[in-house]
């Protein structure tokens, strides 16, 4: 993660390899043909700003790999809104909620792109609905859940089964 307190550089978005740039048709049926994240295959890779500890910084994904990860997109941990909106989230309202603020970074999806490499990206409002993943060391999406925005998360469930998973990842016990 490529850390500072002032600008960073731009990040790069959901990570593939570089191609000359497509046509109008090429992007027409690429984005009929894109490719979201699915339930027991490889989480898509991005680089993405993000608020973390008190400054902005560059982060991929993948600079989490090896450990599990929950990546919550339009809440908390990502959304459309910019890394400067999440500073000022942090310093004045999840600082209070949660002391020190919360230790995760933050990350800006204004483009939406990473949305929609996730499946969570809502075009016509121009906002990631509420979407999380449960990504396992090796990478691979064990879980994921989408909800409206009325509708809030589990943390308890979240946390219940990400030992689930663990446990069947130390054992072999289905659960």
């Amino acid at each position: 993660m490529e850390t500072g307190q002032g600008c960073v550089k731009p990040a790069a978005g959901p990570l593939a390899a570089a191609s000359p740039p497509p046509t109008t048709a090429q992007l027409a049926k690429e984005e009929q043909t894109m490719t979201v994240a699915r339930v027991g295959h490889q989480a898509p890779d991005f680089e993405a700003n993000v608020y973390y500890n008190g400054g902005f910084q560059t982060m991929k994904l993948s600079d989490y790999k090896g450990k599990w990860i929950v990546l919550c997109l339009e809440s908390f941990a990502a959304s459309t809104d910019s890394r400067f909106v999440h500073k000022i989230w942090q310093a004045e309202e999840l600082s209070k909620m949660v002391p020190g603020g919360v230790p995760f970074p933050m990350i800006a999806d204004a483009s939406g792109l990473i949305g929609q490499a996730y499946g969570v990206f809502e075009p016509a409002a121009g906002v990631d609905i509420r979407g999380r993943f449960i990504i396992d060391p090796d990478f691979n999406i064990r879980a994921m859940e989408v909800l409206t925005p009325e509708v809030g998360r589990s943390v308890n469930e979240l946390i219940r089964q990400i030992k689930a998973f663990q446990h069947v990842r130390a054992t072999g016990e289905v659960m």
